[in-house]
C-alpha cells in the first residue's frame, strides 16, 4: 500500500466507520464529527498545513518578488476577475451641508456587474485630503453596512437601527463622522448583502456563497475584489492625496483592512482592530468560525493550502500597519493572535521597519472598538500619514 492511500484509511476510518470495520456495533455518539463541527480527523488536516509561501519559508528570497508571488497566489483563489477596467462613472448627490465636513452619497461601479451607493465625508478647508477607507463589520445585523460607521443622515429608521450598533460597539460615535471631523475624507460603501445591497438573512449567507461557486465565482473574492476597487475609487478623487489613503475596519471589516492593503498599493497604511489569528489556532472546537455562515465572506477555498491569515497580511509590509485585539474576545483565542503577532514582526522586522507595526492587546476588552482604541487609532494614523 503507497503511503497515500495508507494516510488516506487511517484518516477516514473513524468513529462510526472504524466500529464497523472492527465488527463492533454502531453507537450513537460515533458520529465521525466533534463539537465544532469538525472532522474527527482534523488534526491530521491541519498538520499537512506549514503554508509553504509565508516569507521565511517560501524559496523566493527577493522581498519584491516575494511579494509579487504570495500577491498573485491570493489572486488566483479569489475566483474572481482581477482585471475590472469598468470606469467609476460616479454620481454625487449632496447631503446636508455645514460643520467641519460635508456629506454626499456617491454611486459608483465597483465592478462591470453591480453599481453601489455609499457615503462620502469631506472636511472643509483646501485639499487635497488625507483620507480613509472605511471597511463595516458582519455582526450578523444586515439591515445597516456603511451606516454601522458613518451617521445615516439620509433614513431617520437606518439611523436608530446604527445609533444602536454604535451604542454597542463604538462607545456611541460614528467613526467615519469622527475621521471627518479630524480632517480625513472618508469613503464607506456596502459589502454585498447588507444596507442597499441586502439584506440578507444569516441563514442564507452559506447557500449565496455555495450560488457564487457554482457560478464559477466566490463571494469572498468579490467582496476582496470590490474593496480593492474603492480604495482605487476613493485614492483617485480629486480632493484626496493620493499617497496617503488608509484602511480601517473593525472585525470582519479588519480582516477587509488588512486583506485589502495586502491586494492594492493605493492603501498606504492599514489598521485592523478585532480580526488576526492564525488559522490553525482558530479551528478548534467552539470557535464561531466552525459555524460557517458568515466565515463564507472570508473563505478563499484553498488558499490556506499557501499562506496563513499574516502571511497574506504581510504582503503589505512595510507600509504602516496597525493590529489590535482584545483580551477578552471570544472570537479569536490568545494563542491565535499570538501566533499571528509573532508572524507579523518577524516579517516587518527582517524589513528594518519593525517600528511600521503597531500591535497591541486590550487585556480588559472584548470584541469591541471603543472610544479610547479609536482615539489610539486616530493618533498613529496622524502619525503614518503625517496629518
Amino acid at each position: 500500500m503507497r503511503d497515500h492511500d495508507a494516510f488516506g484509511r487511517r484518516a477516514f476510518v473513524v468513529g462510526a466507520g472504524a466500529a464497523v470495520l472492527a465488527g463492533g456495533a454502531v453507537s450513537p455518539a460515533a458520529a465521525g464529527v466533534v463539537d465544532g463541527p469538525l472532522p474527527d480527523f482534523h488534526p491530521a488536516l491541519k498538520a499537512r498545513l506549514n503554508f509553504p509561501l509565508a516569507w521565511g519559508t517560501s524559496p523566493v528570497r527577493d522581498f519584491r518578488a516575494w511579494r509579487r508571488a504570495a500577491r498573485a497566489k491570493v489572486e488566483e483563489h479569489l475566483l474572481v476577475d482581477c482585471e475590472d477596467g469598468t470606469p467609476y462613472d460616479a454620481e454625487f448627490l449632496e447631503g446636508p451641508q455645514g460643520g467641519a465636513y460635508d456629506r454626499e452619497l456617491v454611486t459608483f461601479s465597483l465592478t462591470r456587474h453591480e453599481r453601489v451607493r455609499a457615503a462620502l465625508l469631506t472636511p472643509r478647508g483646501p485639499g487635497p485630503f488625507p483620507a480613509v477607507l472605511l471597511l463595516h463589520d458582519h455582526g450578523a445585523k444586515f439591515d445597516i453596512g456603511k451606516e454601522k460607521l458613518v451617521r445615516p443622515w439620509y433614513d431617520d429608521a437606518r439611523l436608530a437601527s446604527a445609533q444602536g450598533w454604535a451604542d454597542k460597539y463604538f462607545s456611541g460615535r460614528f467613526v467615519g463622522d469622527e475621521l471627518a471631523r479630524r480632517g480625513y475624507a472618508v469613503l464607506c460603501a456596502d459589502a454585498p448583502g447588507w444596507g442597499d445591497r441586502g439584506p440578507l438573512t444569516y441563514d442564507q449567507q452559506q447557500a449565496l456563497a455555495s450560488n457564487f461557486y457554482n457560478l464559477g465565482s466566490s463571494l469572498a473574492g468579490l467582496m476582496a475584489r470590490e474593496d480593492a476597487r474603492a480604495a482605487g475609487f476613493l485614492a483617485g478623487l480629486d480632493r484626496v492625496d493620493a499617497r496617503r489613503v488608509a484602511a480601517l475596519g473593525f472585525s470582519m471589516g479588519a480582516y477587509r483592512a488588512w486583506q485589502t492593503a495586502a491586494l492594492t498599493d493605493d492603501i498606504a497604511a492599514a489598521a485592523s482592530v478585532c480580526w488576526m489569528t492564525g488559522l490553525k489556532e482558530m479551528m478548534v472546537p467552539g470557535n464561531n468560525t466552525l459555524r460557517g455562515q458568515s466565515s463564507y465572506y472570508m473563505l478563499h477555498p484553498g488558499l490556506p493550502r499557501f499562506l496563513d491569515f499574516p502571511d497574506v497580511a504581510s504582503i503589505a509590509a512595510p507600509r504602516p500597519m496597525l493590529f489590535f485585539d482584545g483580551g477578552l474576545d471570544p472570537l479569536f483565542p490568545a494563542d491565535g493572535v499570538r501566533v499571528a503577532y509573532d508572524k507579523l514582526r518577524a516579517v516587518w522586522r527582517s524589513r528594518h521597519a519593525e517600528e511600521r507595526l503597531h500591535l497591541k492587546t486590550w487585556p480588559d476588552l472584548g470584541h469591541v472598538f471603543v472610544d479610547r482604541m479609536q482615539d489610539e487609532v486616530f493618533t498613529w494614523l496622524g502619525t503614518v500619514l503625517r496629518t
